[in-house]
């Protein structure tokens, strides 16, 4: 009967402790940058992104917001979409990790910027990363190898890069 409570009373102290850390953390803010197209198929210099291909990058990248809100990590900074891309040739990814410091005057104190690599129309593979929108520095980051299905498959990337790479 006494290791009983005790089993109790230790498991309560526990989930007291855990449910006090938990409230005592702050959600860090982060600005989800759009998720960006770089198409490596063969067809790239002849079929340019569609309705289709925006519908699913808008979709993925919605897919990481929820969930980085619904983590309790996160607090997403919701910023009007701009041309970020404008001063950046080939979009965010190729500018040395300017979204750590577009993040930062919007007052977000991480950036995720996710890229999907289309290596053919039924095969892709995505990358995303978080920086610290002070130092510019990666703090998290993914990748997927390659994953089967067209652009409507993008989102279900997003989540299981976020599962099992960025969120776990």
């Amino acid at each position: 009967m006494r290791i009983r409570t005790l089993t109790v009373l230790m498991t309560l102290l526990v989930g007291t402790c855990t449910f006090a850390h938990a409230q005592q953390t702050k959600p860090m803010s982060i600005e989800v940058f759009p998720f960006e197209l770089e198409d490596k198929s063969a067809g790239a210099g002849i079929i340019p992104p569609d309705e289709h291909d925006r519908r699913y990058l808008s979709e993925s990248a919605q897919m990481a917001k929820d969930m980085l809100s619904k983590s309790g990590r996160f607090t997403v900074v919701d910023v009007p979409a701009r041309d970020e891309q404008a001063g950046a040739p080939h979009g965010l990814r190729n500018c040395g990790g300017c979204e750590g410091k577009i993040a930062k005057e919007h007052g977000a104190s991480l950036a995720l910027l996710g890229v999907v690599t289309r290596v053919n129309r039924t095969e892709h593979t995505m990358f995303i990363r978080i920086l610290d929108a002070e130092t510019g520095k990666a703090v998290l980051q993914g990748f997927t190898d390659l994953r089967m299905g067209p652009n409507y498959a993008w989102p279900r990337s997003v989540r299981w890069l976020m599962t099992n790479r960025i969120l776990r």
